[in-house]
């Protein structure tokens, strides 16, 4: 197995042709980034679709009036299928081929888009969601794969993770954006009906372009693993979840340790299979391992951020889902120039500073929020925005690097399976989890006497003060937007605590010299 920090990977032995140009198999550099721009077409969708709905929920309630669990199961299922799949799915890439694998999921993303925009009740959106899930997983860890044999010059490499980095965190971050101009044109169905033509173009391109890559010599898939990675890593994140939505109620906190339970066994499993469905010895890496961490964490408290920042911008200052969408732009930009400011800073400085740079301006942001005078003027969240961007940025690109150059290259579809089930796993746990304190502080800090829906909720409580009407009305809706911002400003303290942890760990972790392969 290739080390992280060895110079150079071989070329890939599915591929008998070997590299004819230093930056990859047989293929002109002209064709290479067209297959990375292929790649990162699919994946901005992908990333795009997990924060899409951000802006859209507002008119979503006000058409379906899904209940306050219905709403949390619409934004984070889609996240939570998706990482519980992406295991399995790097495995069966490696195993009948990655092109194939991509262009299905892909496909799959498509139907499902048409029957979320199609739905008329919160059940079949949900569906629709699960679905996109299951098709973002089939195409999330072929991408970074391919990517891996593709681009086989460590230099190139580097860069190529850095686009697909800017890419997939740019998405999250414009995905509020596009949505809010969709539905404030076309209303929330449009924010689906978008995939539809981006699907069948890059379908046609990715036939055409895209090299097929499979391992040779892997056993049959194993599908026992298979079925223990799912039921553990979902069963994990639901149990989360609820016991955050509800407190250590009996439901939530049996499915959390029978999650953790199942993920077990499943690791035990990995140890004595010859060909497992994940090296988990990968893990006995202290970078490979602070990696992944970085990324989980990372994305959780940015995915749970971008969620209620759009939720506080339609809410309590009254934009429009365009205007809320427009507002959060700063975190795409910053995430760009972070994300391809990562490779050269690596080369200069290392591993383990970029990373920790990146964590430290994350948690410099949580804290610039969490301090920030109430009510909280947008000033202070553009800056929050900006460096939230730039921290993830640079260490979403630099876990990815460790993380793709610590496997040989038929295994791959193994790396793109742990950065990202790592990042989407982190976004849904983290619309879970820190929504769910968001909730309950908010909830706490509603007056009694106040209608229920208005506790539950600030759609309800919009609601509720139009029912009232009048100076009882505009009361009502006042005390709620306090609430909310003042909530919002506390679960900033709690994410910048989970940052910090990060932080220390990593630094920790990963040794003062370190340097992925091609960020040298």
């Amino acid at each position: 197995m290739a080390h992280p920090s060895n110079p150079a990977d071989p070329a890939d032995p599915a591929d008998p042709a070997g590299p004819a140009d230093p930056g990859g198999p047989g293929r002109s550099r002209s064709s290479r980034w067209a297959m990375l721009a292929v790649l990162c077409s699919s994946l901005l969708l992908v990333a795009m679709d997990a924060t899409i709905l951000n802006v859209a929920l507002p008119s979503l309630i006000d058409d379906m009036r899904p209940s306050a669990l219905q709403q949390l199961w619409i934004i984070d299922v889609y996240g939570l299928v998706l990482g519980g799949l992406l295991v399995t799915t790097g495995a069966i890439g490696d195993r009948f081929g990655r092109k194939r694998l991509f262009l299905a999921g892909f496909v799959l993303f498509g139907v499902a888009s048409v029957l979320a925009a199609t739905s008329d009740s919160p059940t079949q959106l949900i569906a629709g969601r699960v679905l996109l899930g299951v098709g973002g997983a089939m195409v999330m860890p072929s991408t970074l794969s391919l990517i891996r044999n593709i681009f086989t010059d460590p230099h190139e490499r580097a860069l190529a993770i850095g686009f697909w980095a800017a890419v997939a965190g740019a998405g999250a971050a414009i995905g509020p954006l596009v949505g809010g101009l969709l539905v404030e044109e076309y209303g929330w169905s449009a924010a689906f009906w978008v995939n539809v033509p981006v699907v069948v173009v890059t379908v046609a391109a990715g036939i055409w372009l895209l090299p097929e890559y499979k391992a040779a010599g892997t056993h049959a898939l194993d599908w026992a693993s298979a079925a223990l990675s799912v039921v553990g890593i979902v069963g994990l994140a639901w149990g989360i979840k609820h016991v955050a939505k509800n407190g250590p109620a009996a439901t939530g906190v049996v499915i959390l340790v029978l999650g953790a339970l199942v993920l077990t066994v499943f690791v035990l499993r990995q140890l004595r299979l010859p060909d497992p469905l994940l090296d988990v010895r990968l893990f006995r890496s202290h970078p490979f391992t602070a990696a992944a961490l970085a990324t989980l964490m990372a994305m959780l408290a940015a995915g749970a951020a971008l969620f209620l920042v759009s939720l506080w911008l339609q809410y309590v200052h009254g934009y429009s889902p365009f205007e809320a969408g427009l507002r959060t732009l700063p975190v795409a930009l910053a995430t760009l120039v972070g994300s391809l400011a990562a490779p050269r800073l690596m080369h200069a400085v290392g591993v383990r500073a970029v990373m920790g740079a990146g964590l430290l301006g994350m948690l410099a942001g949580f804290l610039l929020l969490a301090l920030s005078p109430e009510p909280t003027s947008y000033v202070y969240i553009a800056v929050f925005l900006v460096t939230l961007g730039l921290g993830d940025g640079l260490a979403i690109t630099t876990s990815a690097s460790v993380l793709v150059s610590a496997v040989p290259p038929e295994r791959a579809g193994q790396a793109g399976a742990v950065s990202e089930t790592s990042y989407e796993l982190g976004v849904g746990l983290g619309v879970a989890l820190l929504g769910s304190i968001h909730g309950a502080l908010y909830a706490d800090l509603m007056p009694r006497g106040v209608p229920e829906a208005a506790r539950e909720s600030m759609g309800g409580a919009a609601e509720a003060a139009a029912a009232l009407g009048g100076p009882a009305g505009s009361r009502l809706l006042e005390t709620a937007r306090s609430a909310f911002d003042q909530a919002l400003t506390t679960t900033a303290y709690v994410s910048a605590g989970i940052v910090a942890v990060v932080t220390v760990l990593v630094l920790w972790l990963v040794p003062k010299n370190f340097k992925a392969t091609g960020s040298h």
